[in-house]
């Protein structure tokens, strides 16, 4: 479903389920040794995901570990993202030589609860969030504005090793299936040029929201 947003060279790996049977990996078993059912389930699927987008890559498997801040720790020349929710798991993954960056996230289609909105979106994003909801009232804009933020900020931690906070990106959603997230803070810099702005798409299908971001890599 998510390659309908993403380039084709990104290898893709997608589950609906937590199919039966699978386990972590040994090297993985530690970051969820305490952790409830459920999470250990979505951990394991999720990298079993992972581990089938590097087969596409021609890469072994190999354990995904985490990193700072939690981040996925992919072999060397092999950048990608993960996510998962209710019903959905997904990673997906390509070359260095081809991407510089990917950021992606899943949300269940439906209104993000009270007071959430106010805390992650800038008046700006209300007010147009709120002009969304007039003209298209069949999308829950406020969950697509916050799934579009995690992924912009799964693209941009790879680039900086830095946090960025929902305020310090400004997203303008456009209904075709498009949204542009404008930095606000010094962003990375790409081939010597800063990079302001991280472009990105959407889809709502199935119950789900999904987003992605795909930077190129610099030719060179």
């Amino acid at each position: 479903m998510i390659e309908q947003i993403l380039p084709p060279a990104v290898a893709v790996a997608e589950s609906f389920t937590d199919p039966a049977g699978l386990t972590p990996h040994p090297e993985e078993e530690p970051l969820v040794a305490a952790a409830v059912e459920k999470r250990r389930r979505e951990f394991t699927t999720v990298r079993h995901c992972a581990r089938r987008a590097l087969a596409e890559l021609g890469v072994a498997p190999v354990p995904i570990l985490t990193g700072t801040r939690g981040a996925p720790v992919w072999p060397a020349g092999i950048v990608g993202s993960m996510t998962h929710c209710d019903g959905y798991r997904g990673a997906v993954l390509g070359r260095v030589s081809a991407f510089a960056t990917l950021g992606v996230d899943a949300e269940p289609h439906a209104p993000l609860p009270e007071g959430v909105l106010e805390a992650i979106a800038l008046p700006s994003e209300q007010t147009r969030g709120a002009a969304l909801a007039a003209t298209h009232p069949g999308v829950c804009w406020d969950r697509l504005l916050f799934s579009a933020k995690e992924s912009v900020y799964k693209a941009w931690f790879p680039l900086t090793r830095r946090w960025l906070d929902f305020s310090e990106a400004d997203i303008t959603v456009d209904p075709a299936g498009t949204f542009v997230a404008r930095l606000l803070v010094p962003g990375p810099v790409l081939g010597g040029v800063p990079v302001t702005a991280f472009p990105g798409r959407f889809l709502v299908d199935g119950g789900l929201v999904l987003t992605a971001i795909a930077i190129p890599a610099v030719a060179g």
